[in-house]
């Protein structure tokens, strides 16, 4: 059983939760720079409980002199708006659209 610390935003502490209880539903990365020191990771996640909540949180991973980490997200109510939570925590955390994008894309298709 794999423990996972989220960063979420406005919150006091940072939550934890059991990775096999909050699977993965939908992610997307983006990478830059070959060496340690020029790279930089961003990262947009989505872990949902099978109760029906959902985790959306981000994360931007650096080593470029000046700039910093960020991480955030949000708790989703079982029937929230996913999409809309991942396109709100990338602007909050200054990822770009795409990235959000890329994220929705990866969410389990909607049969019609």
């Amino acid at each position: 059983m794999e423990k996972v610390i989220i960063t979420l935003t406005g919150r006091p502490r940072p939550v934890e939760i059991d990775e096999d209880e909050w699977p993965i539903l939908a992610q997307a990365e983006w990478e830059e720079g070959e060496k340690k020191l020029e790279r930089r990771v961003w990262q947009l996640i989505v872990r949902q409980h099978e109760d029906g909540r959902a985790l959306v949180y981000g994360v931007f991973e650096t080593h470029r002199r000046g700039e910093h980490p960020r991480r955030g997200g949000e708790l989703v109510p079982p029937g929230g708006d996913i999409p809309e939570t991942v396109h709100r925590v990338a602007e909050n955390l200054g990822f770009d659209p795409w990235l959000a994008e890329e994220t929705i894309g990866d969410l389990p298709a909607e049969e019609l």
